[in-house]
Order: C-alpha cells, then sequence, then structure tokens
C-alpha cells in the first residue's frame, strides 16, 4: 500500500482552485457586462469554440447556454477549417477560448470570421496576446498559478474560464426571465424535465382501475375494492359520480381503534368529508408539494366536481417525480 496522503494533496488542489477563482472575481467588470449585452441581444447563434482542454470547456458552455436560453452549439477550430465555418453566419457571435490566446487553429479563423462582421469574444490568460488584441471583446481569466505542481496541466486556469462561462449563461437566464418550465422544455427526457412537464393525468389511474364506491356500500366491501385497486384509498362518490369523501387505510386503522364492526357499518358514515384533491392537469410536481404539505400518501383527481382519477405517492415515486 502506498504512503502517499492522496487527500492532502487534493486539499491542496481545492485551495489552489479556490483561489484562482476569487482571483477571477476582479475580472467582472465592464468587459463582462459589454459580452452580455452583446450576447442578449444578438439575434443569431452562439459559437463556442476552443481546442485541447479548452475545447472540453467550450462544449461545456455551448451545452450550457443552449439549455438556458441562449441558441448555442461548439465548433472544432479544426474541423471549422475545413468545412465547418459555413455553420457560421452574419449575425452570429463567436467564442474563442484559448489560454495562451495564441492557438493558431482559432486564429486562422480570424480573416473569415472578420470577413463575415461576426463578433469575437475571446477568453484568454493573456490580456496582450493575438487573440485579445484581434477580438472585438475580451475577457481576462488569468490565474495565479495552476493546482498542478508542474505547471503544465491546464487546472486553475479551465476552472476559471468554466466558472466565467457560467457565469453569463446565468447572468443572460436572468436578464431574459428564463423559468425552470423553459429549462425543462429543452430537459425532456431528464428528471428535471418529468419533474416540470409530468401532469397528473399522465400518471392517474383512471376508469376500471379507478377505486370508487357509493355511501350505502358496507365498509368491508370498500376495503375490497381497496385492496382490488392497489391504491391505499377509494373515493366514495354519488350515482353521478360526484365526490362525496375518501376512505384510506389510515381511516381504517382509526375506525377498528374505536372498534366499529366493518360488517355491518356503512361507508357513508365513517368517511373523511372535504379531502384535499387536485385537477388532472396540475403539474406533477405541484401535485407532489400538495400531498406532502397536507402529510398523505393518496391524491384524487376532479373535473367538474367528478372523480376522473386517483394517485399516490408510489405513482410519482415511479414516474420520477420524488
Amino acid at each position: 500500500m502506498s504512503s502517499f496522503d492522496f487527500c492532502t494533496a487534493g486539499k491542496a488542489v481545492l485551495q489552489t482552485e479556490i483561489g484562482a477563482l476569487q482571483h477571477i472575481e476582479q475580472y467582472f467588470n465592464a468587459d463582462f457586462e459589454n459580452a452580455c449585452q452583446k450576447l442578449l441581444a444578438n439575434p443569431g447563434k452562439v459559437i463556442v469554440m476552443g481546442m485541447g482542454k479548452s475545447g472540453h470547456i467550450a462544449r461545456k458552455m455551448a451545452a450550457t447556454f443552449a439549455s438556458t436560453g441562449t441558441s448555442a452549439f461548439f465548433v472544432h477550430p479544426g474541423e471549422a477549417a475545413h468545412g465547418d465555418l459555413g455553420m457560421v453566419e452574419a449575425g452570429d457571435i463567436v467564442i474563442a477560448i484559448s489560454n495562451s490566446g495564441e492557438s493558431g487553429e482559432i486564429l486562422a479563423l480570424y480573416p473569415v470570421l472578420k470577413r463575415l462582421g461576426i463578433v469575437i469574444i475571446s477568453m484568454t490568460g493573456k490580456p496582450k496576446s493575438t487573440m485579445a488584441r484581434l477580438s472585438n471583446l475580451h475577457l481576462q481569466i488569468t490565474v495565479p498559478e495552476e493546482a498542478c505542481p508542474l505547471g503544465l496541466a491546464p487546472t486553475s486556469s479551465t476552472t476559471a474560464t468554466l466558472v466565467m462561462g457560467d457565469a453569463m449563461a446565468v447572468a443572460l437566464l436572468q436578464a431574459r426571465g428564463f423559468t425552470a418550465e423553459d429549462f425543462a422544455l429543452s430537459h425532456p427526457g431528464g428528471a428535471l424535465g418529468r419533474k416540470l412537464l409530468l401532469k397528473l393525468e399522465n400518471i392517474m389511474h383512471s376508469g376500471e382501475a379507478l377505486p370508487t364506491v357509493h355511501p350505502d356500500a358496507l365498509v368491508k366491501d370498500a376495503l375490497l375494492e381497496i385492496s382490488q385497486k392497489g391504491l391505499g384509498m377509494t373515493a366514495i362518490v354519488d350515482q353521478d359520480q360526484r365526490l362525496l369523501g375518501i376512505f384510506t387505510d389510515g381511516d381504517l386503522r382509526r375506525i377498528l381503534d374505536k372498534r366499529i364492526d366493518i360488517h355491518s357499518a356503512l361507508i357513508g358514515d365513517v368517511m373523511t368529508q372535504n379531502p384535499a384533491t387536485a385537477s388532472p392537469n396540475m403539474l406533477a410536481a405541484e401535485g407532489l408539494n400538495l400531498m406532502q404539505s397536507k402529510s398523505i400518501n393518496g391524491l384524487l383527481l376532479l373535473e367538474e366536481g367528478k372523480v376522473v382519477g386517483a394517485l399516490n405517492m408510489h405513482d410519482l415515486l415511479k414516474a420520477g417525480v420524488v
């Protein structure tokens, strides 16, 4: 077993990168403001590009922009020089990333970008670099030191660049009034999308699967309905399917404590009146909040006073809402 102290080494990296992030706070200045204003007013796309480690950061930055309301995508500078530059059009904005500011692959694209009238926002650690000088706007991302003890592997610098990109994306999100529902529309397959787009009608039990009994039913018959439908509850309805009350597993325990005879008692006499209900059009996340606030495990869904569906906490769990 190695005697090397990995935790101490890891914590040293953490402290170095925290210091780097504190250092770049000074660069949230007029240049940052101007860059955000350009991006906010931009009618076209945002193209983010970078080589090597900067390229990985650029990909993530473009993805963050795209998912928070700013139309963006990544273009590899090398591929751009061999045809992919055709995706860039007049009216677009290019964000070019290079810690040294001397990326040959990116600089080779500048003449064409300039000819198209493309606004170029460079992000470098060298404010006097070629990229910084030739760009319309420059965002400085200089860090005191890399976390790599050799000073070679991009570490603090890439973290600083990533944070600067996140800051722009979130600032633009707020400026646009971008909502959680807007975010979900670009993430329909993810957990957040399920929480923000899924409605109760998409997961409710209805038709033959809906547990209902009339008020003149015996408690034992209501228990059979609860057992068969498997939701831990049943709605008590009139002849027009209008809700009169609810009876749950919890209600059963309470009447047993009172020694009520389930073979002779009518469900209408022991049901809970005015239970919590919701609309099938309610978002599943809102339904979850309602159930949690009421400390209940089941929910009846009504349309014009009529019971049309039911669900329980297990349904929300299976749908990935919980």
